[in-house]
């Protein structure tokens, strides 16, 4: 309170300081240090020019470029800074004042509002210099109260409402409750009302083609006591001058379903502001967060063109789905592979950044147009090449940023979320969740669904028998191979447990396998009696051969190299064998120790798959599987 008490004192002080000092200097001169003033909190105001900035970038993005989206920025920043100069004219502007330099446009809408003997309605956006269009209303010469949110600042708003009296204008306290507002209208007077920022409270309609949040207190009332209502647009033509423009009378219509009407009226209301603003964008207060509160939400899954790392964002925005549905909102999805132009493009921007001009120049002219089409709510990325790039367009979109793995050359706490597996070694941070593995699309639903159109597919041969052995072969690295001696040992080992279990077989290679292991592969295989699907990735891809074998299968091997394979495997819950090689990094071999003391995978030698997976099914121990969602899901909620 001591605190708002000094701040309240203090603003009474400026403002009576910058009255005084205004009133010697000619208006032309006021506006002048006002714009500067408009610019000065444009530098020092980082936070809320930035949501401005992407509200503007959101609501004319299919007509203006970034550059004229930060012009508008500036614009409407210094519009700001003459509505606060020119606040301090509202103790000394009478009717002489308003005559010559404020234009009314079609004033005959107000005749003919008042004709209808049902009160009147003044309709506003947050946008002009609101103080002075309470004076020009209260001027106009009809009776004219304006309704009021009490301040924090006491002493302050107790200053401006003696202005606003003392230039005509009746005064009605919100607090005081609408039955006041409603005397006034059945007298067949006018009030002044706005029409956005409705808060948690308010009802949802569209606005700039996405769902936001506006007042229904005009609308209602029109509906409840037919008065009509005046949609006012107030921009400023230069220095003191300016336009208000009156709309035509609205009168609320009335369907047969009552409860769609306040819906159905506000956004009408909201389509002709939206005009205005689209006319006059500078005039807009754009520094809240519009569509806050709408029911909808764009995400943006940014690829670096590895499957694997897809497929783990793949796996984010699944989950994030499931936050957002239980809130009822509705998400829609966009995925952009991200291109470089060649050279040291990429390098440069991840070291350096060098802001939007510096992102122009390092993506190719489509990556370019397709980002900044779109004004995404989140960004998922997974893959350090891109992790600063995802930082980056948050904050241009003023998005929620979410990596997977560890980003590079940028600042984990610079991410809402971090999520990154144990083997990557995380940090321990708010904003960090540590998973046991890689995120993936696998559920029982996924795992149905791929499994039907696996067996539609017509690439599974005759009768398949029961259990059945899936095969996932990966490929090779920059320091992993697999060597053709160990798949002529894995082959054998596939070939004796389906022998000892009767099973048929399911094998997939990957795009990485080599040209080698698949001659090695097709060869055994190929002519298997047991053998009832052959997949060479690199011949005869199908997009539902790896979710398809995970649902179908009743034990799955994999080879060691993949963790985002091998997390998809181990969710399915199905038992899991991972073949061992040489050449995999400390990283794997952290993560392949792990999931194998945690028991959700067997990590044998190729020699040693035969027994085990005799083993396996004969004895049939608990499928064990890691529980990376739940604590994902958890953060999401918090952050979403």
């Amino acid at each position: 309170m001591k605190q708002n008490l000094f701040a309240d004192y203090l603003s009474c002080i400026l403002f009576r300081s910058v009255s005084f000092f205004t009133s010697f200097l000619p208006l032309n001169l006021s506006l002048f240090f006002g714009r500067r003033l408009g610019e000065l909190i444009y530098l020092f105001d980082k936070k809320h020019r930035l949501i401005a900035y992407a509200n503007i970038r959101h609501a004319f993005k299919k007509e203006l470029n970034y550059r004229k989206c930060k012009e508008i920025t500036r614009l409407a920043y210094r519009a700001f800074g003459q509505n606060l100069i020119e606040i301090s004219f509202v103790g000394r502007i009478n009717k002489q004042y308003l005559k010559k330099y404020i234009d009314i446009k079609n004033k005959e809408s107000i005749d003919a509002a008042f004709k209808r003997g049902k009160g009147v309605i003044f309709l506003a956006v947050h946008e002009g210099n609101w103080e002075l269009s309470n004076i020009i209303c209260a001027n106009l010469g009809f009776p004219f109260t304006l309704f009021v949110r009490d301040q924090a600042f006491v002493k302050l708003n107790a200053l401006l409402n003696s202005y606003r009296l003392k230039n005509g204008a009746k005064i009605i306290h919100k607090k005081a409750g609408v039955r006041q507002l409603i005397e006034v209208l059945k007298s067949n007077q006018a009030i002044g009302l706005t029409a956005d920022q409705g808060g948690r409270g308010g009802q949802i309609v569209k606005f700039f083609g996405k769902e936001a949040s506006m007042s229904t207190g005009a609308v209602k009332l029109a509906l409840k006591y037919d008065c009509s209502i005046i949609p006012v647009f107030y921009t400023r033509i230069k220095g003191p001058y300016t336009s208000v423009i009156l709309d035509r009378v609205y009168t609320v219509s009335r369907s047969v379903r009552p409860e769609n009407d306040v819906k159905e009226n506000l956004q009408r209301l909201m389509n002709i502001f939206e005009n205005y603003i689209r006319r006059y964008p500078h005039e807009y207060l754009w520094t809240y967060k519009i569509w806050k509160y709408g029911k909808e939400r764009d995400i943006l899954i940014l690829s670096d063109g590895s499957t694997g790392h897809l497929r783990q964002s793949e796996g984010a925005v699944q989950l994030i789905n499931q936050v957002l549905t239980k809130r009822q909102i509705k998400a829609s999805l966009f995925i952009k592979e991200v291109k470089f132009r060649p050279g040291l493009s990429k390098f440069i921007f991840n070291l350096f950044g060098c802001g939007i001009n510096g992102l122009r120049n390092a993506l190719t002219d489509k990556s370019w147009h397709d980002l900044m089409s779109l004004k995404p709510d989140i960004i998922v990325s997974a893959g350090t090449s891109i992790s600063k790039l995802c930082y980056f367009l948050a904050k241009e979109n003023q998005a929620k940023s979410i990596c997977l793995m560890r980003p590079a050359n940028c600042s984990i706490k610079k991410f809402n979320l971090a999520i990154i597996p144990e083997h990557d070694r995380p940090v321990k941070r708010k904003n960090v969740v540590a998973t046991e593995g890689a995120l993936n699309l696998i559920s029982s639903e996924y795992l149905a669904q791929r499994s039907r159109g696996l067996e539609q597919s017509g690439l599974i041969k005759g009768p398949v028998f029961n259990p059945c052995i899936g095969v996932l072969i990966g490929g090779n690295s920059k320091s992993f191979f697999i060597s053709p001696k160990t798949i002529a040992e894995l082959c054998g080992q596939i070939k004796k447990a389906a022998e000892l279990l009767n099973a048929g077989i399911f094998i997939s290679t990957s795009r990485r396998t080599s040209l080698e292991i698949e001659e090695q592969i097709k060869n055994e295989f190929i002519n298997y009696p047991r053998s009832k699907l052959l997949v060479i990735a690199n011949q005869n891809n199908h997009p539902d051969a790896v979710g398809g074998i995970l649902g179908l299968s009743d034990i799955i091997i994999s080879s060691p190299e993949s963790i985002s394979m091998i997390s998809e495997a181990t969710k399915a819950g199905k038992y899991v064998l991972v073949f061992d090689e040489n050449g995999l990094s400390k990283r794997h071999r952290f993560f392949l120790k792990n999931y194998q003391n945690k028991g959700y995978i067997y990590l044998k030698q190729a020699d040693e798959l035969a027994d085990s997976i005799n083993w396996l099914w004969q004895k049939r121990p608990k499928v064990n599987f890691p529980k990376d969602n739940l604590k994902v899901i958890e953060a999401l909620d918090k952050i979403l």
